[in-house]
């Protein structure tokens, strides 16, 4: 597989959509208390993501797997924020 180049304006606008991803997440949610706590909220949404990676790609739905990932990125940063900061 050729490897993509790095563009710096897609990276932008998906973190941007990351940060916003979290935001929402902080307004709903308490703080993460444990690592234990991060690991079973990461594994959620990495679980989501698995669900629609598993079926065919005729089936597979890219908008819900760019949202999974979105959530899955989030969630690791929130456990940064709230845990290792």
């Amino acid at each position: 597989m050729a490897r993509r180049p790095f563009n710096q304006k897609r990276a932008d606008l998906i973190l941007k959509d990351v940060r916003l991803e979290l935001q929402m997440a902080v307004d709903l949610n308490d703080s993460m208390n444990s690592d234990h706590e991060a690991y079973a909220v990461i594994l959620e949404e990495l679980d989501e993501y698995w669900e629609e990676v598993r079926k065919k790609r005729c089936e597979r739905n890219e908008e819900n797997i760019v949202v999974e990932l979105r959530q899955t990125a989030a969630m690791c940063i929130r456990a940064i924020h709230d845990l290792h900061c």
